[in-house]
């Protein structure tokens, strides 16, 4: 392998994988190892993660990494870490875990959620963070366990997210960001904790566990000599902490190169939708929902709504084909999803309705309803296998669609990035669905080259993010893949029966909800 001069690591610690991946300043990917990520899930909507566990599949990772490219160590002049979004990972008396990690997937804090929207204060609250309460959250999980498990919040120190706790770890730091500390506890104005916020969720006297914000793109911190010891790079190598992962992943895909309009949306297993915007130009919706997160630029802001699941949706149905294959005693493929475009063209565009709540959260954007679920619609003996793909890649991108109209009008770009990217047919229908045109990014790890680019900007590598964008991101983007003139007309008469049907749906979901808990 040819050696750069310089290299920075991204650590991306998602739900699925731990990533660790090399670049050179310039934003070319040298190298990557990974590590499957892993989590519990409970019958009462509890999902959970071994924070120890966490740090260890870490090591792992950039332990692989170091064995990968020689002489890496004394070749990394930075390294940047984000991770998936919500949760709370509460740590306490020597920087040890209080108990498991509560993820983004966990539904336990709903009757929370519901308390608190009903509150007086909601709307100011919501009107500082413009994002919408949620099970996912941290502030929602934090009152919670005020309630439900005292004890926990009692032993805690301080309540961190996935990247803060891999942060802690890495440098002995407890801090958060400056992304996740507004859309959870503050201002997206000034991107500071609001007494506002804090007051309104009912943790004034738990103000004690938020950490001190930090922008890692102006500041960074030595990695420990326990860290260099346990990973094979060196003491004292500057650490910068990234922003949530989602924004980390769009900043890298494209949400922001300078283009009027654009947006990026990020298919993975859920789906993120954003567009980027001064923070003087958001436009809060009267439903109180989605999210507004800082990105790591002066003064601008992602306008986010967020689906609970996009691609889990595909992976139920191909569970199920596998599953069939595995009971009939044939052979199995597990590469089910190359067959993914086959199945897509088969079917016939918009002859079934899908919604895509498969998550058993519910839905968070553009509504909040934890006990939404996925309904398919229309079916007759003539429906294969195929149209059932189809339908719920169809739902997919209602569900986009959905999203882009609580923000306001559609894109006029979007670029897409996530697993799900890779669909020439998914990309077709989502440029027809939305009748915008649709760009992929060529970058391999958008959410790693993202928190890379902050510890680049931090280091003095770039002057700002604004020439960083211009060598990491706008050279990686393809050629626009247009509408499909025929398509438009069928999917904006879909849309609307898509969102008429799940109006329509929430006295059924209520019925199943109070029939699951009998």
């Amino acid at each position: 392998m040819t050696e750069s001069s310089d290299l920075i690591i991204g650590i991306d610690a998602g739900t699925s994988v731990i990533k660790a991946v090399a670049f050179d300043l310039k934003g070319r990917q040298v190298g990557v190892a990974s590590v499957l990520n892993s989590y519990q899930s409970g019958k009462d909507g509890a999902a959970t993660q071994d924070l120890a566990q966490t740090w260890s599949d870490c090591i792992t990772a950039l332990r692989g990494l170091v064995d990968k490219i020689e002489g890496v160590a004394s070749r990394v002049v930075a390294i940047g870490v984000t991770g998936q979004g919500d949760g709370t990972w509460l740590v306490g008396a020597d920087n040890a875990p209080v108990c498991d990690a509560w993820l983004w997937l966990d539904a336990r804090a709903a009757p929370t959620v519901t308390r608190l929207a009903d509150d007086a204060s909601e709307r100011a609250r919501f009107e500082a963070t413009g994002t919408g309460l949620n099970t996912c959250q941290q502030g929602s999980q934090l009152a919670h366990m005020l309630h439900h498990h005292p004890d926990m919040l009692n032993r805690a120190e301080v309540a961190l997210h996935c990247k803060d706790w891999l942060f802690l770890n890495l440098t002995g730091v407890r801090a958060t960001d400056p992304s996740e500390a507004s859309f959870t506890f503050g201002d997206f104005r000034d991107r500071l904790y609001s007494d506002t916020v804090i007051e309104a969720l009912g943790l004034s006297k738990q103000r004690r566990l938020l950490p001190e914000i930090l922008d890692g793109t102006q500041q960074t911190h030595p990695l420990g000599a326990d860290a260099a010891a346990a990973t094979g790079l060196r003491t004292g190598t500057p650490v910068s902490l990234g922003y949530v992962d989602m924004v980390m992943t769009a900043l890298g895909a494209g949400v922001y190169t300078g283009d009027a309009g654009s947006a990026c949306s990020t298919i993975g297993s859920t789906g993120v939708h954003m567009r980027a915007v001064t923070s003087d130009n958001v436009q809060l919706n009267d439903q109180g929902t989605g999210y507004i997160i800082c990105l790591p630029v002066p003064d601008m802001v992602a306008q986010v709504q967020t689906n609970m699941a996009a691609t889990l949706n595909i992976d139920w149905a191909l569970a199920l084909a596998g599953d069939l294959l595995r009971d009939l005693g044939l052979p199995q493929d597990d590469n089910l999803v190359d067959y993914l475009d086959t199945w897509i063209a088969r079917g016939a565009p918009a002859a079934l309705m899908y919604h895509p709540y498969i998550s058993e959260a519910g839905e968070r954007g553009p509504f909040v309803n934890a006990d939404a679920r996925a309904s398919l619609i229309g079916l007759n003996s003539t429906h294969r296998f195929p149209d059932m793909i189809r339908a719920i890649v169809d739902g997919l991108a209602m569900a986009t669609r959905d999203c882009y109209a609580a923000m306001g009008s559609m894109p006029a770009e979007l670029r897409v990035t996530g697993g799900a990217a890779r669909s020439t047919e998914l990309r077709k229908i989502l440029a027809s669905a939305l009748n915008t045109p649709v760009r992929v990014s060529s970058r391999d790890e958008a959410g790693a080259a993202g928190c890379a680019m902050m510890a680049a900007v931090a280091i003095g590598a770039y002057a700002d993010m604004d020439a960083c964008i211009a060598d990491w991101t706008t050279p990686l983007l393809g050629t626009p893949e247009p509408a499909d003139p025929t398509l438009v007309a069928v999917y904006d008469q879909h849309f609307e029966t898509y969102r008429a049907t799940r109006q329509t749906l929430l006295p059924i979901w209520d019925s199943l909800a109070a029939q699951r808990l009998v």
